[in-house]
This record gives C-alpha cells, sequence and structure tokens, in this order.
C-alpha cells in the first residue's frame, strides 16, 4: 500500500481575487500528512501560486496532476487531494440536468476552471480498493464531486425561504445554507480568540473572474455570455473537457444545420465565429443540448446512475450555495475549514472517522460564528471509516 497526496494552494496574488491563506493551509496539511498519517515526502505533490520554482496550480497542471495520482495508483492505495482556493458556480448548460442546478468549479490560476463533472469522471478512474480523499476548502465546494452520495450535508436538498442576516453581509436560509446576495465581494472582521482579523470568503464571482481574465489576456471582449467559448479560444486542448465536448456538440451540430464544410485552422477559429451570436439563443441551441446530455449519459455511464461507487470522498468546507472563509493577515491567514480539521487531527492525533471529523467541523465553525456548514459525500462503506484510510 502507498499513500500519495496532491496539494493545491492558490493565493491569486495581485489580482483582485487575492486570498491570504491557502499557502498556509496546504503548509499544514502537509506537516499532519507527514507527522499523522505516514506520508512520504516524496509522495506529496504541491501546486502552489506563490512560488515560482514549484509548478504553478494552473487548470492543465492541476488535471495532469490528478491524473497522474490515479494513473499510477495500485489496489489498496490511499490517495489525498487537498484544495485551498476560489471557487465558483456556472449556470449549467442549456437542457442539462444537474444536481444542484449549476456546475460548481474549482479556479486555478490562470482561471481555467476545474467543473465538478471534470472531477467525477477522474475519480472514476481510481482503481477498485483504492480510496479518493477530496478536501475542498472552497466556495460552493458541497457537490464537487457530482452525483457523489450526500452523507453529511444541505446542498442537494429543498432550502427553507426564511433568511436572516448573517456573519460576512449575507442572506442565511433558517436551519440550511446561506447565500451572497451583494455582487461585490467585501472585506469582514471576525472575531477570533486572540484578536479581530481581517476576512474573506472564497468566493470568485463570474464578473470578478471575467476582470482577471481581462487582465491575465489583455482582451476586452470577455464577458458572462460567452464565458466557455472564451474558455475554449484561450486554452483549446487544455481547457476543462466539459468545456470542450459542449463546444464540440454545439459546433457539430451548427455545421450539420448549415451543411457547411468549414476548413479552417482550428475547432477554436469555428466555434469563435460560429458561436458569436448564438450562444445565449435558447431555441437555437436546444437540439444540440438534447444530444449534449445524451453525450453525457454515454461517457458517464455507470458512474451517472450509480454514483462513484466506493472510491470518491468528498469533505467540503461549505455547501453549494455557501461560501467559505479565508481568515486572518499574510503570514498567518488560514481556511476557516482547514484550520477546523487542523485543531481537530491534533486533539485527536489523527484517530477519527470521517463522519465524526465533520461534525466535528461543523459544530466548531458554528461555536466560532462562521456560517458556513461542510459536508460529507461518500459512499455508506466510509462514513465511519478512519479519515484517510
Amino acid at each position: 500500500m502507498v499513500k500519495k497526496a496532491v496539494l493545491i494552494g492558490i493565493n491569486y496574488p495581485g489580482t483582485e481575487g487575492e486570498l491570504l491563506g491557502c499557502i498556509n493551509d496546504v503548509k499544514r496539511m502537509h506537516k499532519s500528512l507527514v507527522e499523522l498519517y505516514g506520508f512520504s515526502e516524496e509522495n506529496i505533490v504541491e501546486l502552489i501560486d506563490t512560488d515560482e520554482s514549484q509548478t504553478q496550480p494552473t487548470g492543465k497542471n492541476i488535471r495532469q496532476a490528478f491524473w497522474d495520482l490515479v494513473g499510477s495508483a495500485q489496489p489498496g492505495d490511499v490517495l489525498f487531494v487537498h484544495y485551498s482556493g476560489h471557487g465558483t458556480r456556472l449556470p449549467p448548460e442549456t437542457g442539462e440536468d444537474d444536481d444542484t442546478g449549476y456546475d460548481e468549479c474549482i479556479v486555478p490560476s490562470d482561471i481555467n476552471y476545474i467543473t465538478d463533472d471534470d472531477i467525477k469522471e477522474i475519480v472514476s478512474h481510481v482503481p477498485k480498493g483504492c480510496s479518493f480523499t477530496f478536501v475542498s476548502d472552497s466556495c460552493h465546494s458541497g457537490g464537487l464531486i457530482d452525483s457523489a452520495k450526500e452523507q453529511i450535508g444541505e446542498s442537494f436538498k429543498k432550502k427553507s425561504n426564511k433568511r436572516f442576516k448573517c456573519l460576512f453581509g449575507l442572506f442565511c436560509y433558517k436551519g440550511t445554507t446561506s447565500e451572497a446576495e451583494s455582487k461585490e465581494e467585501t472585506p469582514i472582521k471576525i472575531d477570533d480568540d486572540e484578536n479581530d482579523v481581517n476576512g474573506r470568503n472564497r468566493f470568485l464571482p463570474l464578473q470578478t473572474s471575467i476582470k482577471m481574465l481581462k487582465q491575465a489576456t489583455g482582451r476586452d471582449d470577455i464577458k458572462e455570455g460567452n464565458i466557455r467559448t472564451t474558455l475554449f479560444d484561450l486554452f483549446g486542448e487544455d481547457a476543462s473537457p466539459k468545456v470542450r465536448k459542449f463546444m464540440k456538440v454545439i459546433l457539430s451540430n451548427m455545421q450539420e444545420s448549415t451543411g457547411e464544410g468549414l476548413m479552417l485552422r482550428s475547432l477554436a477559429e469555428q466555434a469563435i465565429i460560429l458561436l458569436k451570436d448564438k450562444l445565449n439563443d435558447e431555441e437555437y441551441l436546444k437540439p444540440a443540448m438534447e444530444t449534449r446530455v445524451k453525450s453525457k449519459k454515454e461517457v458517464y455511464a455507470g458512474v451517472i446512475n450509480g454514483g462513484l461507487g466506493s472510491n470518491g470522498i468528498l469533505l467540503s468546507g461549505c455547501q453549494t450555495n455557501q461560501v467559505s472563509a479565508d481568515v486572518g493577515s499574510r503570514d498567518k491567514a488560514y481556511g476557516a475549514f482547514t484550520n477546523s480539521l487542523q485543531i481537530i487531527l491534533a486533539e485527536t492525533k489523527g484517530k477519527i472517522s470521517y463522519k465524526e471529523l465533520v461534525l466535528k467541523s461543523r459544530k466548531y465553525l458554528e461555536k466560532q460564528g462562521y456560517p458556513q456548514r461542510p459536508g460529507l459525500y461518500c459512499s455508506d462503506s466510509y462514513v465511519n471509516a478512519p479519515f484517510i484510510c
């Protein structure tokens, strides 16, 4: 048996979406894996964006790290991923059925989104008898492994209509979840046991993503209506597999409907030219999306209906419509969820089940005044199993 880990921390320095605690989260988790769970240094891969000498956490590099982790696994191996960074949600493609009504995404340093379906596809290749634990300290992280069974959480359940003002300037739904109502993310003050510290949430609004993409590329033509087209145009074959499939199906449908044989240099050029005025036209896209849904069911055959079998285990920092807190200033910053895990693991010396860990984290965060509610998503066989077993 071999224990292997990929640890991802993204602070987005110098951007509108800058965070402060994500690299610290990675360092603390690295220490815990070695000291509490016996991971070897050579089997821990770090992707952080504050050290240019290390592999950068771009969309391409994160996907490759995931595939390397899964591709080298043997039955009995223990695989572990920790992600600290921004999360976001994209409205689902026209005609698509999604467990939560959105595409939950993690946000790499180059804004080349990795969607819940992308992660599900990777986890579906984990060998039988090999566990894959994914801890995500990011906003909207409930449901990041799409179709995983919800053991602790409210991401897939009906929300209450009763709401009240709570921490972060958010509206909290009584007994369930919280949702940001404001488009602008503002600094907050959180009461810490020792002193008041600045806080942020790890939600990256789509408009901020667009601004960051404009800053990185120098392009001014990026907007909400063409975000998938833009991602495909910018990243090509390195874009999210889900984005690529979406674009190829749409393009194929348009070629069939027009009867034109297009001889352009790249699929990206064809997509940009053909989709410029069409992506927001639901009636135009409907035939293509019917094909897209069928294609999706074929691609994820055995995964969509049966979940993830016994392989994938997700510990989310919050529910799918909640935000996760990034707390503190510079050297002492941390993710609220990761911090709760570290405190609990230290107290229990790492000897705790998945269920106990998440429940204790919920209790700790509630006591500290955080509205976020961590979740557990996995098969029944892992609920009471030892954490990182």
